[in-house]
């Protein structure tokens, strides 16, 4: 009769048979139950998270593609689109011309130079060397009413100090001073930094040894001026259709609304100025694109293949839906009393825009005005996309809001993650605790088993002896 422990198996390697005792698993064991325990539980969180991180995925879809429309409306909001023109000059060489903020009229502007603007620029006499002393004194400096006043002793009185000293100075009304030096010598030359007849300069001098007379020059007086001119300070003239003007600049702004002249040298130049639809068909077009692009990420978070019976991420979604069906509205609406139909933009069948350039062209005939006015004002189309977009991308907005909960979500989620793990971190030290010390215990059974029988076969061989 052979002895069993919960089993008919035969006594030899009675433990080993049940497979625990010394040679059990135990990790395995342990790994096994607890990813039992742990499963329904991980698979609820997994599949909360994947759902959730897909529907955040798809929100970050729409909020881009909205946030591309509304950079597609800017430049129809402003009205920019609508008011370019281009601008061209006959005579580059002569000037050349550039628009403003508002831009000018479509017109052509027959322009005549005869002087350009310059400043006044002087020169001292010979002096030996840029070192060589000049005079002591006071020695004063004047452009338009504002004036420095330098003060010049033993040390500080050469020419290369005058020139730093005027340089340096913080209350330099608007002159430079440099040295040149000839063949006869070493001339500080002043000269204005910036032009037109108001911004000539003086010079004048006072005290001290009377060295300082060297550098005097006022253009008002007819003789006794110590510096010799180089370049006179002068304004610059011309006529815009034989209408006269005069500018302290060479950059004449004001002259004609809306450009700015740029004046090269003397002589005649025409400027043109006339529409560009370029940018108002680039825009539309823009707009088109970005908004049919939003249709083709709303049908795709959307679709369902009943083929494979796969749905997209946020198929049913009744945000998504909302903002689809809103901007298809405003899209067929009309605003200030005309459609986007009737510049050349329609809506299709399948919800995407399509452009008609040849009806837009024709639109854009009177200069842009009739689109212009489609776009602008309270009621304007720019007005109620900007509008509509500002409820759903702003702060406060659906887009916002439902990102934050979602995001608070994860973050629950993931706090619930955690949880799990240290459960199941504990269970997996306590299973491993028990089924080490049940395997503890098993190994003792065995080793008693192995006892036992080799003292059962001993009697029963020795009672066959018998």
């Amino acid at each position: 009769m052979a002895l069993t422990v919960g089993s008919t198996a035969p006594t030899t390697g009675l433990l080993t048979s049940m497979g625990v005792g010394s040679g059990i698993d135990v990790d395995k064991l342990v790994t096994t139950l607890v990813e039992a325990k742990k499963k329904p539980q991980q698979d609820q969180i997994t599949n909360l998270a994947t759902a959730t991180n897909t529907e955040l995925s798809g929100l970050g879809q729409i909020s881009a593609a909205l946030s591309a429309l509304q950079s597609a409306m800017a430049p129809l909001s402003d009205g920019s689109a609508f008011s370019a023109r281009t601008i061209s000059s006959s005579e580059t060489d002569v000037l050349s011309a550039s628009g403003t903020a508002g831009g000018p009229v479509s017109g052509n502007y027959a322009i005549e130079v005869t002087q350009l603007a310059s400043s006044l620029k002087a020169s001292s006499g010979a002096f030996e060397t840029a070192n060589t002393a000049v005079g002591t004194g006071t020695l004063t400096l004047s452009v338009d009413g504002q004036s420095m006043s330098l003060e010049l002793g033993e040390d500080n009185n050469s020419l290369a100090a005058i020139r730093d000293a005027i340089n340096k100075s913080p209350d330099n009304p608007g002159i430079a001073a440099t040295i040149v030096t000839g063949t006869d010598g070493a001339h500080l030359v002043l000269s204005g930094t910036r032009t037109g007849a108001a911004n000539g300069f003086t010079v004048s001098s006072s005290g001290g040894d009377g060295g300082l007379a060297a550098l005097s020059y006022d253009p008002a007086a007819s003789s006794g001026n110590a510096l010799s001119v180089i370049t006179e300070a002068q304004d610059a003239q011309y006529t815009i259709d034989g209408l006269a003007g005069h500018s302290a600049s060479n950059t004449v702004s004001g002259a004609i609304d809306g450009l700015t002249l740029n004046l090269v040298k003397e002589g005649s130049s025409k400027v043109t100025v006339a529409d560009d639809d370029s940018k108002a068909t680039s825009a539309l077009t823009n707009l088109v694109n970005t908004y049919n692009s939003f249709v083709g990420i709303y049908k795709g978070l959307t679709r369902y293949d009943q083929t494979t019976g796969t749905a997209g991420a946020m198929i049913g979604d009744s945000t998504l839906n909302s903002i689809s069906s809103k901007l298809a509205n405003i899209v067929s609406s009309a605003a200030n009393g005309s459609t986007l139909a009737s510049i050349g933009i329609s809506l299709q069948v399948d919800g995407t825009l399509e452009l008609d350039s040849d009806k837009l062209k024709k639109a854009m005939s009177d200069g842009g005005a009739k689109v212009a006015n489609l776009f602008g004002g309270e009621n304007g189309f720019s007005a109620r996309f900007t509008n509509q977009l500002d409820q759903w991308m702003g702060d406060s907005g659906v887009i916002a809001n439902r990102t934050e909960s979602l995001s608070e979500k994860l973050k629950d989620l993931s706090d619930q993650q955690q949880v799990l793990d240290t459960r199941m971190a504990d269970l997996t030290a306590r299973y491993q605790a028990q089924f080490t010390a049940l395997d503890t215990l098993m190994a003792k059974l065995n080793s008693t088993s192995s006892y036992l029988t080799q003292q059962f076969d001993a009697l029963m061989a020795a009672n066959k002896n018998k």
